[in-house]
């Protein structure tokens, strides 16, 4: 889910951003920290979106730099445990496919694929479920529920995704079954 949070942080402006704007050198200091940066709490940090208060620097002994403390609003990416997410399949492995989800990856094991047995066409590089027929390949666009989440430091992260559920899976698929819903309910209520 994307989210607008305020944060507070001492920011370190170094001398060559001296010759800038404080308020324009806190900025380009807290985008050089903060963007791209994976935390539990705020989950991946998109961008600066305003510096909203900017305190009195200081100096400390041995080091050039000034340290602002400063309150801002950043844009971020933080994944929610069964949030249900749409995205591409950017790469098929024998072991399942990753999906693109916004500005991170996430990962449908083999196992989390379908409801059918699975077989893997290292060839063509696809999943095909033996009864239902349906296949998963680079490009495909799916629905997934998120099931496992593990935010860490320095950039690393591991979101886990199943498309098992009703529902959800490769957008074909799920239009497949609507089809095959209204023409059972639609037998169904012609034998009454």
């Amino acid at each position: 889910m994307y989210k607008i949070i305020e944060v507070e942080d001492k920011i370190r402006v170094v001398p060559s951003k001296f010759d800038m704007d404080v308020e324009e050198a806190v900025k380009t200091s807290l985008e050089e920290k903060w963007e791209g940066v994976v935390e539990k709490s705020t989950g991946v940090v998109l961008s600066i979106v305003s510096v909203e208060e900017v305190g009195e620097g200081k100096i400390l002994p041995g080091d050039g730099a000034i340290y602002y403390p400063v309150r801002f609003k950043i844009l971020s990416y933080l994944p929610e445990l069964y949030e249900i997410v749409k995205g591409n399949v950017i790469d098929v492995t024998e072991f399942g496919v990753f999906v693109r989800i916004g500005p991170v990856d996430g990962m449908i094991h083999v196992s989390q694929i379908m409801d059918d047995f699975v077989s893997y066409d290292a060839k063509n590089s696809v999943f095909t479920g033996r009864d239902t027929k349906n296949i998963l390949k680079e490009g495909d666009t799916v629905l997934a529920r998120i099931t496992s989440i593990s935010l860490g430091s320095d950039r690393q992260y591991k979101i886990g995704l199943t498309t098992r559920q009703p529902g959800l899976g490769v957008l074909e698929w799920i239009e497949k079954a609507k089809k095959q819903k209204k023409k059972e309910n639609k037998e169904k209520n012609k034998n009454k």
